[in-house]
């Protein structure tokens, strides 16, 4: 219940004190020089204490973004992956650079734009003496972005900081989409042949691997002997970029090769591909892709773009943009579409096959 109390100083000038008191709930009070004023936040306040608005909003006006950030590296950051916490702890730098001192009960949509606005404006640091002026990609702002909101996230779910995420109400902006590189016939037949013809017992399979199961680079140079079933012919990883395990199927040359590798594994690692010097640490090929590539004649071309041929020989091999979708470990569509005009014959082709089935073959 709101009371409205008249107050006179010393001096002779006129406030009025507003309280409210509710059940369970502290008291609370402000003073206004206007009565109307002082009805009007009696009024408000009620009706966020009843919905449950009003320690909320007043948590956010005690937090600041910087408080966010502290809190956010101190606890958050280290349950991540480490290759993305240095990264994210330097993003996070910029966001309480930038408005540390606000309050998160003034972060709103607005301001947020406006540091979006900031971010892909500014120039990049550390650039070279003479280069030209290089600015933050449309990708990267969005990770600037993506690390702020779940911040926000976290203080609204866990911590009870404020009541919504400012970020939700922010557009990103567009990232061009992705070029699709991947090898043709005659530059497969060359780049294994180069790969075959290589020096190094380790990039063959390695490739064959990579392009046959659309692992990335990371999976596939990480693999150890448990996670591979010869009996099911099957690679599970257990740690990939979405966090969810994933199945790979292993058939042809990959397999073959790897059942040859198995007889002469290392006993100091359990790992398929380790260092000659450091055992437990991931052989590096970076020295040789680059050679085989040059002998190859194949330009343009990077490892991840081996996956790209994958998904690109399953799409034009028939396969639905699920099926794609399921092989690749992406949850979504959205990510394997840029692999719809590849299989576009096939699917005229299973719409010819329909038709024929339900009109004849006449169509009619």
């Amino acid at each position: 219940m709101a009371t409205i109390v008249k107050r006179t100083d010393s001096t002779g000038s006129t406030s009025w004190q507003a309280k409210v008191r509710m059940k369970g709930y502290p008291a609370q009070s402000q003073t206004f020089p206007r009565k109307t004023d002082a009805q009007r936040w009696a009024s408000s306040t009620e009706a966020a204490i009843r919905e449950g608005r009003h320690f909320a909003t007043t948590e956010a006006k005690r937090h600041t973004v910087g408080d966010l950030v502290d809190r956010y590296v101190k606890d958050v950051l280290p349950t991540k992956k480490a290759k993305t916490q240095t990264p994210q702890v330097q993003q996070l730098a910029w966001w309480k650079d930038r408005i540390g001192g606000k309050t998160l009960a003034d972060c709103t949509p607005a301001l947020i734009a406006e540091c979006r606005d900031a971010l892909t404006q500014e120039p990049m640091r550390s650039q070279a003496e003479g280069a030209p002026e290089r600015h933050r990609t449309p990708a990267t702002v969005n990770r600037y972005l993506a690390v702020l909101s779940h911040a926000f996230t976290v203080a609204v779910k866990e911590w009870q900081w404020l009541d919504s995420n400012p970020l939700l109400k922010v557009t990103k902006p567009k990232e061009p989409r992705g070029i699709v590189r991947y090898l043709d016939g005659d530059e497969r037949a060359r780049l294994l042949d180069a790969c075959r013809a290589s020096g190094n017992p380790d990039l063959y399979l390695a490739v064959v691997l990579s392009l046959s199961t659309g692992a990335r680079q990371a999976e596939t140079m990480g693999l150890r002997w448990g996670q591979v079933d010869f009996a099911q012919r099957r690679i599970t990883l257990h740690e990939t970029k979405n966090g969810e395990r994933r199945v790979l199927s292993l058939s042809g040359p990959a397999l073959d090769m790897l059942r040859e590798r198995s007889k002469v594994r290392r006993i100091d690692t359990d790992l398929i591909f380790p260092g000659r010097v450091h055992p437990e640490t991931p052989v590096d090929l970076r020295a040789p892709w680059l050679t085989v590539l040059t002998r190859a004649a194949v330009s343009g071309f990077r490892w991840h773009d081996l996956r790209h041929s994958f998904a690109s020989e399953l799409a034009m091999s028939g396969a639905s943009l699920p099926e794609i979708a399921a092989a690749m470990g992406h949850k979504t569509l959205n990510m394997v579409k840029r692999y719809a005009h590849l299989s576009e014959d096939h699917t005229a082709g299973v719409v010819e096959r329909m038709t024929a089935r339900i009109f004849g073959e006449g169509g009619k």
